[in-house]
């Protein structure tokens, strides 16, 4: 699903109109982004959460060549999927 969708889809249920209700979705997503830049958690209850983690260093291996590489230390975003989305997800 895109913004373009999914501010369709609030526009079919809220009745803002379509350029608001992009606008909303857009904001919301920017906050969520925000937030996760500044390291916190973002929890959006009955859906999941957003934590920020960190990777240490580590050695790889280039799967075509078999040669090992160093892999840089960074951050990456997990989510986790709420017990209720499961379910829903899952009926």
């Amino acid at each position: 699903m895109t913004k373009v969708e999914m501010a369709e889809k609030v526009y079919e249920r809220v009745g803002f109109s379509r350029r608001e209700c992009l606008e909303i979705v857009e904001t919301a997503l920017e906050v969520i982004k925000e937030t996760l830049e500044q390291g916190e958690k973002v929890k959006i209850s009955g859906f999941g959460n957003f934590v920020v983690r960190s990777k240490h260093e580590r050695i790889g291996r280039n799967p075509q060549t078999g040669a090992t590489m160093k892999i840089i230390p960074r951050k990456v975003v997990t989510f986790k999927a709420s017990r209720v989305l499961k379910n829903a997800v899952n009926r």
